[in-house]
């Protein structure tokens, strides 16, 4: 646990010492209030409340986390530092940990900092505060699955712009899974079950669940289990890279 927290504080000050950190968090602020206040026309609706807010972070998390996951191994394999972390008195694991919750603290910030507009929607109107709030754990927890996925990708190439790229695609088809174009065109073919499956994996269907005011605990659990998984194997794709 000690080294994972070193790993942690290492690599979080690493954000803020780099532009990086600053640009992710002030295109992020930007983004949402155009989202919430512009094009979620929370004016014309007449309604205080961040629904709109919500419906445009998958969106965003699309473009913006594998931003921040790109660097977390691509980088350190193009430096050819990370046979300098692998020689050190710590387990894979604790350095895919630690760097995971480092990225995931950082984006914690970010989301954090949007707290104006959720003041602002309460001094508008009379919002339902647990509902916000739960759309905030269920932002978060989200941003962790997508994390973790760009982080995995991040661990099997050495180009940044791979890595985004690869990120995006993967969180894409992870986002959209339970769309109906989907789902109709796997419905040609496919057995039922399989549907089922490919709609269960969306991150749209659980999140949207989430942002309604009620943190299930199936959807906590799929979350979960994506950023178990997509750790589990970006620690295996680090052995492997170590190995040889």
């Amino acid at each position: 646990m000690r080294s994972t927290l070193a790993i942690f504080r290492r690599e979080l000050a690493s954000y803020f010492s780099t532009p990086l950190a600053y640009v992710f968090i002030v295109i992020f602020l930007a983004s949402s209030g155009a989202f919430t206040f512009y094009l979620g026309k929370i004016f014309e609706r007449g309604q205080a409340d961040l629904q709109s807010f919500f419906v445009y972070h998958p969106w965003l998390y699309l473009f913006l986390i594998p931003a921040v996951a790109m660097r977390l191994w691509a980088e350190e394999r193009k430096a050819g530092t990370i046979e300098l972390l692998m020689t050190l008195p710590i387990s894979t694991t604790e350095a895919v940990l630690g760097k995971f919750l480092a990225a995931w603290v950082f984006i914690a910030i970010a989301v954090v900092l949007t707290f104006p507009i959720w003041l602002t929607v309460n001094y508008l109107g009379d919002p339902d505060n647990g509902v916000i709030l739960a759309g905030y754990v269920g932002s978060l927890i989200m941003a962790g699955a997508y994390l973790a996925l760009g982080a995995c990708v991040s661990a099997l190439t050495k180009n940044q712009v791979i890595a985004f790229i690869v990120a995006v695609v993967v969180c894409f088809l992870f986002l959209t899974s339970g769309m109906e174009i989907v789902l109709a065109f796997f419905r040609n073919w496919a057995p039922a079950f399989v549907v089922d499956a490919i709609a269960a994996m969306s991150f749209l269907t659980h999140f949207s669940s989430i942002t309604k005011g009620v943190i299930d605990l199936k959807d906590v659990i799929f979350f979960g289990s994506v950023i178990g998984v997509a750790l589990y194997i970006n620690v295996a794709f680090i052995e492997i890279k170590k190995g040889a």
